[in-house]
């Protein structure tokens, strides 16, 4: 087996320069924390591609799988779910000081592919995970979820937010 423990010694794949790989591999998946809500791959894991091609001073890499992540919808609470394709590349060229042409995932011709998967999937989930396209999100008077309100029936008075009360006594003084 040429992965272990999310690791893949592109040495032990011998590539002649111009030669290509294609592993299939399981790569393990962390929570995302967003906000101060976490949000959990699906099964903590997923099936990946990694195919491997040797050039004439490194390695060009590439990484594909999805996975399902779920966790509470920014606007409304509820439970959501973002299903997330991956197809991530990364060149390593050794012998140069150019950083642009070093990979961080690859040490030593170890590839840390748990680790570029999770900076992959962490770069690709959505800034704001939403249960659904047109999710209304929470009454900011009563906090009922506007998803299941009815408009006609849920309406408020039109008097000041009661939650400046404070703020309103003060600036009177």
């Amino acid at each position: 087996m040429y992965a272990e423990g999310g690791i893949v010694d592109l040495e032990r794949l011998a590539l002649s320069h111009g030669q290509a790989r294609a592993l299939e591999l399981e790569v393990e998946l962390d929570p995302i924390e967003l906000g101060g809500q976490r949000y959990t791959p699906a099964g903590g894991g997923s099936e990946a591609r990694l195919d491997v091609s040797r050039t004439s001073t490194g390695y060009a890499l590439r990484l594909r799988f999805a996975s399902e992540v779920t966790g509470p919808c920014v606007r409304c609470l509820e439970d959501s779910a973002s299903e997330i394709e991956i197809d991530a590349r990364e060149v390593d060229q050794g012998g140069t000081a150019d950083d642009e042409l070093r990979s961080p995932y690859v040490s030593e011709n170890d590839l840390d592919v748990s680790r570029w998967a999770n900076d992959a999937l962490v770069l690709a989930f959505p800034s704001q995970p939403v249960c659904r396209a047109d999710c209304a999100g929470l009454c900011p008077v009563c906090g009922q979820s506007l998803n299941d309100a009815d408009p006609e029936t849920h309406r408020h008075s039109q008097g000041a937010d009661p939650r400046m009360a404070k703020l309103r006594d003060l600036k009177l003084e």
